[in-house]
């Protein structure tokens, strides 16, 4: 076979799922975690950076004809590509959790009445509920949810400034109607004159929309992505907003016929309910996503095997493949090296490409392995056109090639999630440049111009990360760097002297 050609004309797709989405059936094996998803088992998926929880969100939309003959209507509440919709709010973000949970209520009330009104479905009281959003102007022929979400906050903070809550439910001055109410819609349930003049809280509107819902025979799936992206530029407004998610989910649980499907970060997660979250302890419906090695393994020869000029170069079959660990073991032997470090105490090939990918936590994202694998693919098609010798039997990959891949890896990794999305760690990782890949409280505080307190206290920050592993005792810690993030620093083997 001819390896650069056959080099030159394969693919292993991108470890962003946003761009990929038309692939990713391809490499996508059905686990028993997807078919609980699918059936409606699992509210709110959670997982590292780069895990693949954009991919399940994506691939739910892909399957949104199947679930719709199965009754369930999915609508999206964030826009799959490009501008998120919560990026205005940056300039103008609510001022309060409360705040927050009411523009969640309205926006997503208006989001799934949309798609209803669409579908013709009537039954009920849903007419009052088009009657009232239409009158807030929210139920527009054309959807724009940037558009909606600017004119929900807009009601969402008519309706608190009119609210009364320490005095009860009274007149507002200049409208002679009640506080907390705005048009038909009512922040607290109205008595019931108000409510046979057709004034209704959020909450009961969600209530008529689930009971047309059911008496229509649908469920309505509200899935929700890319909330990091949506807040990355202030914790407190990603806390703000998450908190009064998962409030606004809670308030959902007595809705059969509507579910919120969350797709979150885990490190976002554990930063949130590290200050406490005591509607978290009612969450049940949820699945973090970890990969193991098999299944990192398993992700690898889909990759591989989604190439014809790979599968016809090898003469294999790819279901058979595929449904033989041993036999994907077998292929990978003849396309991989044997080690990319050679010895008798050195790890395996996909070892060193998992261990090499791990972050601090020991945790390797399939993003950064596919990145890995995209850059192998690029240096070993740049050292063949200069005339570099082929690999050895029928391996399409050089050993050499593997160490020169992954600074491009290391880069990418602390340049798009650690100084992007932390930037206030950034000053303290560049003073780490050239440095030693395993540092002492004693060490830090010397490099950073700090006391040895404080410096443990930014590291253990670097640990909740994954910048850091921490190694020693509790009263004699030191702090290692994992190789993930060893190129891009220029981190040298070895741990520095205090």
């Amino acid at each position: 076979m001819d390896r650069l050609a056959v080099l030159k004309n394969c693919s292993f797709g991108s470890q962003v799922a946003e761009d990929e989405i038309q692939f990713l059936e391809n490499y996508f094996v059905q686990t028993d975690q997807w078919n609980r998803i699918v059936s409606g088992k699992i509210d709110i998926v959670r997982g590292e950076k780069g895990a693949g929880k954009s991919a399940l969100y994506l691939l739910l939309g892909k399957n949104e004809d199947r679930l719709f003959d199965e009754s369930v209507v999915m609508v999206s509440g964030e826009n799959p590509r490009g501008a998120t919709v919560f990026k205005d709010l940056m300039s103008d973000p609510p001022t309060s959790e409360q705040e927050f949970v009411v523009l969640w209520k309205i926006y997503l009330l208006t989001v799934v009445a949309h798609e209803l009104q669409q579908l013709g479905i009537q039954g009920g009281e849903m007419r009052s509920v088009y009657v009232a959003l239409e009158e807030q102007k929210l139920l527009e022929p054309r959807l724009n949810l940037a558009g909606l979400l600017r004119s929900a906050q807009i009601l969402a903070r008519r309706l608190l400034s009119s609210a009364r809550f320490e005095t009860g439910l009274e007149l507002a001055p200049g409208t002679g109607m009640p506080s907390g109410i705005i048009g038909r819609i009512s922040l607290q349930e109205p008595s019931g004159d108000l409510a046979r003049d057709g004034i209704s809280s959020l909450d009961g509107m969600f209530s008529k929309v689930n009971s047309a819902l059911k008496q229509a025979g649908y469920s309505v799936w509200i899935l929700l992505d890319r909330l990091d992206v949506a807040f990355a530029e202030s914790h407190d407004l990603e806390a703000n907003a998450i908190r009064a998610l998962i409030r606004v989910y809670n308030d959902f649980r007595s809705l059969d016929n509507i579910s919120l499907k969350i797709f979150l970060r885990e490190d976002i997660w554990k930063r949130i309910t590290a200050k406490g979250l005591r509607e978290a302890s009612h969450i049940t419906r949820f699945e973090v996503m970890r990969w193991t090695p098999e299944m990192l393994k398993n992700l690898i020869m889909r990759r591989i095997l989604s190439n014809d000029v790979i599968i016809e170069a090898y003469g294999v079959d790819r279901d058979s493949v595929l449904k033989s660990a041993e036999e994907q073991d077998k292929l990978f032997a003849r396309i991989f090296p044997a080690q990319v470090e050679q010895g008798p105490q050195k790890a395996t090939t996909f070892n060193w490409m998992v261990n090499r990918c791990a972050d601090g936590t020991g945790s390797t994202a399939p993003r950064e392995l596919i990145h890995l694998l995209n850059c192998i693919r690029e240096e070993e098609i740049r050292r063949l056109e200069r005339g570099g010798s082929l690999p050895p039997g029928e391996q399409l990959f050089d050993r050499s090639v593997f160490k020169a891949a992954l600074p491009t890896v290391s880069e990418t990794r602390l340049n798009t999630y650690l100084y992007a999305e932390y930037p206030a760690n950034r000053s303290y990782l560049e003073k780490l440049e050239g440095l030693k890949a395993e540092q002492t409280p004693e060490s830090l505080a010397g490099v950073w111009g700090v006391t040895i307190d404080e410096a443990n206290a930014r590291a253990q920050d670097l640990v909740g990360v994954g910048f850091f592993e921490q190694r020693g005792t509790k009263s004699q810690p030191s702090y290692w760097v994992p190789f993930l993030y060893r190129d891009a620093l220029k981190l040298v083997q070895g741990r520095a002297e205090d």
